[in-house]
This record gives structure tokens, C-alpha cells and sequence, in this order.
């Protein structure tokens, strides 16, 4: 079973992570990127669900031309895990 972060590291996981809001039911984490352009977006997303695939853990994502709404949570831990720590990490690298 995957676990669940508490409060403390949520809070934690959030001031690592500028830009990054819990979601309205706090099991999540969200941004909003606006990119240069759809390539720019394609690309990003694709970098993304590269690394998204080796971890077996995949975002909830939007994208609109330039933008890409990007939420992070572990279903199986019903809220925030580790794994939502380490991808969006590797977001906010690809994003530079």
C-alpha cells in the first residue's frame, strides 16, 4: 500500500514546490504552465508522460494551446504521496 503524506509533509511538499496549490479537496496538488506555444505545450506534456510511464504514475492534465493544467494525487493513497513529490519535482526541472 502506498502512503499517504501528512499535513506536515504536505505542507513541506508545497514550499519545495513554488507555484503549486492544493486542490479544492486538499488530495491534490495543481499548476497552471503557460508555454511559448502548442509545440512548446506538446512538448513539455510528452517529456512528462515519458517519465510519468516509467513511474506508473500519471497526472490529471489539461491542455489548451499554450497551457497545461497539470494536477498531481495518488488515487491509491486516497491524497498526496511520495510519487506526486518525486513527479512533480521532475515537472518543475523539465519547466526549468
Amino acid at each position: 500500500m502506498i502512503e499517504r503524506l501528512n499535513p506536515t509533509q504536505c505542507d513541506a511538499l508545497l514550499n519545495e514546490l513554488p507555484g503549486w496549490q492544493l486542490t479544492e479537496d486538499k488530495k491534490g496538488i495543481y499548476k497552471l504552465f503557460v508555454l511559448e506555444d502548442f509545440n512548446s505545450a506538446f512538448a513539455f506534456m510528452t517529456r512528462i508522460a515519458i517519465q510519468a510511464e516509467v513511474m506508473n504514475h500519471h497526472p490529471e492534465w489539461r491542455n489548451v494551446y499554450n497551457r497545461v493544467e497539470i494536477v498531481l494525487t495518488t488515487h491509491d493513497a486516497d491524497g498526496l504521496s511520495d510519487r506526486d513529490r518525486q513527479l512533480a519535482h521532475f515537472i518543475e526541472r523539465v519547466a526549468g
